[in-house]
C-alpha cells in the first residue's frame, strides 16, 4: 500500500535515481517508466579517470552514495536506485549490500543497486549459466565475473569491448554484433552490463535471435526500483516486461 502523502498532486510517484557523473542516457531511464512515475535523479561528483577497477571503487563508495541518497528525499521518493553496475559489484556481494545499507541509512524507504537488481532478475528466470557482454576493460570485466561467482550465478561466456571512456557513444550496431557473435550455448540469458550502454530497443530483437532472455543494467535497474515503489509490471522490452520492437537500422 502506498502512502498517498507521498504522491505528487498530480498523482505522480517518485523514484530517486543516483547516477555516475558521466551517465548519459536519462532518456532511456525514462522510456522504462510509466507515465505516472517521476524520476528525481541525481549525479555522484565528477571523477577525472578512465573506467578502471580504481574509478568503480570511488564509484562505488558508500558514502558518497548515503550523501547522493540524502540528495534526493526532499521530493519524497519512494524508492531509491544506484544506477551503476561497475560501482555496485566492484566490492563483491558485501560491497553491494554495504550500498544498500547506506542509502537506508541516510534515508531511502528502499533501496536497490544495478546488480543487486541483476542478481534478482536471475534468480526470478531461475539463470545458473550467464552470458556476459561488457564495455570494460579486463580487469573491470573480471570483478563483475567474481561478484556473480559470488552470488552463486555461473558464467557461460564474456565478453569486454575494452573501452576507458565515452561508453554512451557506444552504438546500438556494436552493441548487437558484440551479442551476436558470442557464444551463447548453454547460457540461460545474457547480460549487458553497464548502465551507459543504450540497450533499450535491442532486448527484444536479440532475444528473438538468441532465444534466451537479454537482461540489461538499466532494465534490471529501473524494475526493482519501480517494484519497491509499488508499481507493478515493467514499461519496457523482454521477458522480463514483454513489448515487441522492430529491430533498429545498424
Amino acid at each position: 500500500m502506498i502512502d498517498d502523502s507521498l504522491r505528487t498532486l498530480a498523482g505522480q510517484i517518485g523514484v530517486g535515481v543516483i547516477a555516475p557523473y558521466d551517465f548519459a542516457l536519462d532518456r532511456e531511464l525514462w522510456r522504462w517508466v510509466p507515465d505516472h512515475v517521476t524520476l528525481h535523479v541525481t549525479r555522484l561528483p565528477y571523477l577525472p579517470d578512465p573506467v578502471t577497477v580504481a574509478q568503480a571503487a570511488a564509484l562505488g563508495d558508500a558514502h558518497g552514495v548515503r550523501r547522493a541518497t540524502r540528495d534526493l528525499l526532499a521530493p519524497q521518493p519512494l524508492s531509491v536506485a544506484y544506477a551503476c553496475t561497475s560501482g555496485s559489484f566492484v566490492g563483491g556481494v558485501a560491497g553491494e549490500a554495504a550500498l544498500v545499507t547506506g542509502m537506508l541509512d541516510a534515508g531511502a524507504p528502499a533501496a536497490v543497486t544495478t546488480s543487486g537488481a541483476l542478481v534478482e532478475a536471475c534468480r526470478e528466470l531461475e539463470v545458473g549459466r550467464l552470458a556476459v557482454l561488457t564495455p570494460y576493460v579486463g580487469e573491470v570485466t573480471d570483478r563483475l565475473l567474481l561478484f556473480l561467482a559470488e552470488s552463486g550465478i555461473a558464467v557461460s561466456a564474456s565478453v569486454g569491448l575494452g573501452l576507458t571512456g565515452g561508453i554512451w557513444r557506444t552504438s546500438y550496431a556494436q552493441v548487437r554484433d558484440a551479442a551476436l557473435a558470442m557464444d551463447v550455448a548453454g547460457s540461460d540469458a545474457l547480460f549487458i552490463s553497464c548502465t551507459n550502454v543504450p540497450t533499450y530497443d535491442l532486448i527484444a530483437p536479440l532475444e528473438r535471435m538468441l532465444g534466451i532472455p537479454v537482461l540489461t543494467a538499466n532494465q534490471v535497474t529501473m524494475r526493482a526500483a519501480l517494484h519497491r515503489a509499488g508499481v507493478g509490471g515493467s514499461a519496457g522490452p523482454s521477458s522480463m516486461g514483454p513489448v515487441d520492437v522492430t529491430f533498429p537500422a545498424a
